[in-house]
């Protein structure tokens, strides 16, 4: 049963009918009932098409957070093989926010590493909403620090709300965790890129994002902070999430021209929870060819351009 956003209503009533319709069919009457359901995809095709082209930053962000879109686990099961997730940060935990190993992208040995939010209530408590605690990003400077060792390209993969804010987390130093994880994103000397596939939030998404190569999905966001967040510190509202929305600049198109991001990757039309294997396979095309580029420069260059990138974004903002 698919999921439908508020601003698909008229969507969900034509599916509906081509719903029934299909079952009418299958009792009798197939080829008069073929060709109304032909019309009505028709139509549903012609009206995605024009909603999604013009999205708000609030709908974009309703997009973003859609509970069927592809997550990392996704990610990691149809474009690598061999992919080996290694747990725990040596210093406290396990934490299954984030996950990262070895694997193998089209024959070539990298090193994957993703925010996970989980499919359903079991899943989504297991991996915290994918909000990381200090441990996971231990987890991943230690993942990170491997892959330059054994000279391996780094490909992350961005879906958090924000780091977890809970007490136990402040306690055992989130802060200086996501530090250490932005830091040896600058560090390291292999090519790194990053792909924010749903929701880029905060310290949470940059601790992973402070990368050579900074791809972002067409429905995707990158903030701050959450709208609903800013709309409660600058106005004491959070019915003026939508107002945040807008004003904080977070969809794809807005950090481009901003050069906060490198590049969009296109979705399928009606959005990557549409077509989950169309819009892996563009998400690694341009992994490929990011990778291509990266691939002829040495750790020296390839640390340098990184830092010149971030500070270049604050020179020109």
């Amino acid at each position: 049963m698919r999921t439908f956003l508020d601003f698909e209503s008229s969507i969900a009533e034509l599916e509906g009918k081509i719903a029934e319709l299909k079952a009418i069919g299958a009792e009798g009457n197939s080829i008069q009932m073929d060709e109304e359901v032909r019309q009505l995809e028709q139509k549903v095709s012609r009206s995605l098409t024009q909603i999604y082209d013009s999205l708000q930053p609030w709908q974009k962000m309703q997009v973003a957070r859609h509970p069927e879109r592809p997550h990392f686990v996704d990610y990691a099961r149809f474009l690598f093989t061999d992919f080996t997730p290694l747990s725990g940060d040596r210093k406290f935990s396990e934490d299954r926010a984030i996950i990262g190993g070895p694997a193998r992208f089209q024959g070539e040995s990298v090193l994957i590493i993703g925010h996970e939010k989980g499919a359903d209530t079991a899943s989504r408590l297991n991996h915290n909403f994918g909000m990381a605690r200090p441990e996971g990003y231990r987890k991943a400077v230690r993942l990170m620090e491997m892959a330059d060792r054994f000279s391996l390209p780094i490909i992350s993969f961005i879906d958090t709300a924000g780091a977890y804010p809970g007490i136990g987390a402040e306690e055992r130093g989130q802060a200086e965790a996501i530090a250490r994880s932005t830091e040896c994103c600058l560090r390291v000397g292999v090519p790194l890129i990053s792909i924010i596939i749903g929701e880029g939030g905060s310290g949470g998404a940059v601790a992973l994002a402070t990368a050579n190569v900074v791809l972002m999905l067409e429905h995707a966001i990158y903030s701050v902070i959450s709208p609903e967040g800013a709309s409660s510190i600058l106005w004491r509202d959070s019915t003026r999430a939508k107002d945040a929305a807008t004003a904080m600049k977070i969809t794809a198109d807005d950090l481009k021209r901003l050069g906060v991001i490198d590049d969009i990757i296109h979705e399928p039309v009606g959005g990557a929870h549409r077509s989950p294997d169309e819009a892996m396979t563009a998400v690694g095309e341009a992994i490929s060819s990011n990778l291509l580029r990266l691939r002829h420069l040495n750790p020296d260059e390839l640390r340098r351009a990184r830092r010149e990138k971030f500070l270049a974004i604050g020179r020109n903002l």
